[in-house]
């Protein structure tokens, strides 16, 4: 699998918009998915730039998840921001990638992506709880390159 639109179809993607739109419900965190189909950067870094071209960095509260998936290349990095790193323990992006990595082995892409979101949505929940005066800061939509 190497196109972007074959990833996921339309209905899943759906799915892990809600999945998105269910985490944030309870957190003022905010949580993203980019897909494209290829980087020449190193996935980490590649997902450091999305990061900031989706304006991840400017949350009031630095609580910003990204997971980034290039697909051809079969690979995927979960970024937090500052506000979300320095609380979570060191070893949990890790296990949220393994967690993420088994689904999207045996081709779960879709529960792979609602897996970690909803890792993340319950860290981001637990660290920075919905508050009446928060705000959705950044869109839910799934954002492709």
């Amino acid at each position: 699998m190497s196109k972007v639109e074959d990833f996921l179809t339309k209905e899943e993607e759906q799915a892990v918009v809600e999945a998105i739109r269910l985490a944030e419900k309870e957190t003022s965190g905010e949580i993203r998915v980019h897909i494209e189909k290829t980087t020449t950067l190193a996935a980490f870094d590649r997902a450091l730039e999305v990061f900031h071209l989706l304006k991840m960095d400017e949350t009031e509260l630095k609580n910003g998840v990204l997971i980034y998936v290039a697909v051809k290349d079969q690979a995927f990095v979960i970024c937090g921001d500052k506000g979300i790193n320095d609380l979570v323990t060191t070893d949990f992006w890790d296990s949220t990638k393994e967690a993420m990595a088994a689904q999207f082995k045996d081709g779960h892409f879709k529960q792979g992506l609602i897996d970690g979101i909803s890792k993340a949505g319950a860290q981001l929940q637990k660290y920075f709880p919905f508050d009446e005066k928060d705000t959705d800061e950044l869109s839910n939509e799934i954002s492709k390159g």
